[in-house]
């Protein structure tokens, strides 16, 4: 009788034992966040084109331009984060014409101070879903203007001293985790122009872009 008792005793040990390195492990591989706050640079380039509001034949291609800032990773709950950025970003476009029969080029850099405040998923250790609200700031406007006698470069700084004032856009995107390193993708695109007066409005052209980029987490 005492033999059975003890067989008892040890399979329910074993059992106990085997439940709790089950859900130990179930814990271990839904918690991809670490749980102390995070912080990285990254440098890479925007893809970026324009396209009007008001339905006008406005005909434009894309360019390239520098995406580079630090980011934070600040977790919330095992696979759940919130992952704010700075970035000094260039957008744009190129467009081409004619005047008096005469065929031009134009070419546009706007430069902003990007601030997007993303929600983190992380399904998985290797990949990281992200989506939320970016804020613009306007920095410095820069056109190129081209024709087959003379080239002409205009560019303007703007000072924003109000923080109410600026383009409000939407970010989606995703990342790809190896170790320290951290390959980001996304694509964004303008919503609406804050006054910085409690008021708002649709902007006559609107950016849109695509954004890869090449990540160190520390």
């Amino acid at each position: 009788m005492k033999t059975i008792n003890i067989m008892m005793l040890v399979v329910c040990i074993s059992i106990t034992s085997n439940t709790n390195a089950q859900d130990n492990k179930r814990y271990h591989y839904n918690d991809y966040i670490d749980n102390s706050i995070g912080f990285g640079l990254k440098i890479g380039t925007n893809y970026s084109n324009v396209y009007s509001t008001e339905g006008e034949e406005f005909k434009s291609n894309p360019k390239f331009g520098l995406a580079t800032g630090f980011f934070a990773t600040i977790p919330i709950y095992r696979n759940l984060a919130i992952q704010p950025e700075i970035l000094l970003s260039q957008k744009g476009f190129k467009a081409t014409g004619k005047v008096f029969n005469e065929t031009y080029e134009l070419k546009r850099t706007t430069t902003y101070i990007d601030v997007p405040i993303l929600l983190m998923l992380k399904p998985v250790e290797f990949l990281s879903l992200l989506v939320g609200p970016q804020y613009s700031y306007l920095i410095k406007q820069k056109n190129r203007f081209t024709n087959a006698s003379t080239t002409i470069d205009q560019e303007e700084a703007f000072e924003n001293d109000n923080i109410r004032k600026n383009t409000l856009c939407f970010i989606i995107g995703a990342d790809i985790n190896l170790n320290q390193v951290v390959i980001g993708t996304r694509v964004g695109w303008d919503l609406q122009k804050n006054n910085g007066d409690s008021s708002s409005s649709t902007p006559r052209y609107k950016n849109y872009w695509g954004q890869l980029t090449l990540g160190y987490k520390f």
